[in-house]
């Protein structure tokens, strides 16, 4: 009786053992299977297409010489694209001083080699838009390039567009003496605390909440709202008011080959925000702020509009100065899931974190299934990887909202010094951090190998930390 017994016992454990390590396999094996997801999100990416016209600024009464004001010859250039059925509207090469550009279905606005778009200090000529400031949405001024519920769009050419921010131009308003800001001089803070606490916390429609001029918060750089099909290829972008390119809502976003060098205040590179399908490629990215950072609003904000961020593809990038590499947060309070990092470069002693995820108990959302492989990291300041749940800037952010980070994959990372940690994460007991691994990682050089807490299955696969391989 003992015998059967205890026969039993063990086929049991043996059938339990088994589930348990197909489980463990399921999560660190199928890296191929996760990595074919990646591959049928591009597939169903859809470029835009143009009629192969041209409308040339200069036909619509342009002056490229660095001091004529262009906006309404650009804008007479667009409404005739459009109106013919799309087409390419060129600046070809000079200097143009212009005021926002708004982009109409099936135009692309090709900056030329040789062409650089001067936009206006004058911030009384920056119409009201429905825009977003840091993960919430307000009438502001508009953004310099901007498309609202547009399709089939594009920004195309190897010229530049420089923003003419500065420390005299949109980033004093920062509240920051480095940007040029003085005691006694207007700042954002007090837009802020209007725009979240008296608008957004209290449920004010979107339309009532008046911006732009008399108020403090500056405009974003490109932003398509709404829009599907849209292309940013080659340009140059210098000279940032705030976040640089800022797809959201928008659902079929290509970012290929742009360079992005501008360290001013919040100068994110690419945002996607409630975006679905982005793929961002081929680019560079030398910022004052998160080269790369994935959103989906702040607070209730985001709770409101609810539309995770999905399907965002990053490839063949390098990111040199910025807080982060790839970054997660931390507007992301309708959360972010399906990411894919590969073939990027990140080097700079200007650049905090390789991988950052971040958020907390007010903002919450959601981070899942996150895969990053094949890259090189010269150095960063921080953390190769950093999962904070505690994030805030102006101290803890504390609320009800727990947020949930799981299925974080690292493959293939060759790293010369991280900083600080490999890993460091800061997660909650009862919501901890899930299913972290790192696979054929290689940190030559870092103070330390990690810093945990509130984390539930870290695994270390063929990992060598400080020339030692790091045992689970």
């Amino acid at each position: 009786m003992f015998g059967r017994k205890c026969t039993g016992l063990m086929v049991l454990m043996a059938v339990l053992l088994f589930f348990s390590c197909a489980e463990k396999k399921t999560a660190v094996d199928d890296w191929a299977v996760n990595w074919a997801k990646r591959d049928s999100i591009v597939a169903n990416i859809q470029l835009p297409k143009f009629k192969n016209q041209e409308f040339n600024v200069m036909d619509y009464g342009a002056v490229a010489d660095g001091s004529v004001l262009n906006t309404e010859a650009i804008a007479e250039a667009i409404k005739a694209c459009n109106a013919a059925g799309g087409g390419k509207v060129v600046l070809p090469a000079g200097k143009y001083v212009t005021g926002p550009i708004h982009l109409l279905d099936n135009v692309n606005l090709e900056i030329a080699e040789g062409a650089e778009v001067l936009f206006t200090t004058d911030k009384s000529l920056f119409p009201l838009a429905h825009t977003s400031y840091e993960g919430t949405e307000l009438m502001n001024f508009s953004p310099l390039i901007y498309a609202k519920d547009k399709k089939n769009i594009a920004i195309t050419g190897k010229g530049v567009l420089n923003g003419q921010a500065n420390n005299g131009n949109w980033w004093p308003w920062c509240g920051n003496t480095k940007y040029g800001w003085a005691e006694g001089d207007p700042k954002q803070h007090s837009s802020l605390k209007k725009l979240k606490e008296d608008m957004s916390e209290k449920g004010v429609p979107v339309a009532d909440r008046i911006f732009g001029m008399g108020e403090f918060l500056r405009p974003t750089f490109i932003e398509p709202f709404g829009c599907e099909n849209v292309l940013i290829k080659d340009i140059t972008i210098i000279n940032a008011p705030f976040w640089v390119v800022h797809p959201i809502k928008s659902n079929n976003v290509v970012v290929d080959g742009i360079t992005v060098d501008s360290h001013g205040p919040n100068n994110d590179g690419c945002d996607p925000e409630y975006a679905k399908n982005v793929w961002i490629k081929n680019c560079v990215f030398n910022t004052g702020d998160d080269c790369i950072a994935i959103k989906s609003g702040r607070n209730e904000d985001g709770r409101r509009v609810n539309i995770p961020s999905e399907n965002i593809v990053v490839e063949d990038c390098k990111m040199i100065d910025g807080h982060g590499g790839v970054v997660m947060g931390s507007e992301i309070s309708a959360g972010v899931r399906n990411v894919f990092v590969q073939n990027c470069q990140m080097d700079s002693p200007n650049l905090d974190r390789a991988i950052r995820i971040k958020t907390n108990t007010k903002r919450g959302g959601f981070v899942e299934n996150v895969y990053v492989r094949n890259i090189n990291v010269g150095q960063v300041k921080e953390a190769v990887l950093k999962i904070n749940l505690h994030y805030g800037i102006y101290g803890v952010q504390k609320g009800s909202f727990m947020p949930k980070v799981s299925n974080v994959y690292l493959e293939n990372i060759a790293v010369d010094n991280g900083g600080k940690y490999g890993v460091l994460v800061n997660g909650y007991e009862e919501s901890p951090v899930k299913n972290v691994f790192l696979k054929n990682v290689t940190i030559k050089k870092v103070d330390s190998i990690y810093s945990l807490s509130g984390i539930q299955n870290l695994e270390f696969i063929n990992t060598t930390i400080n020339g030692e391989l790091i045992q689970n």
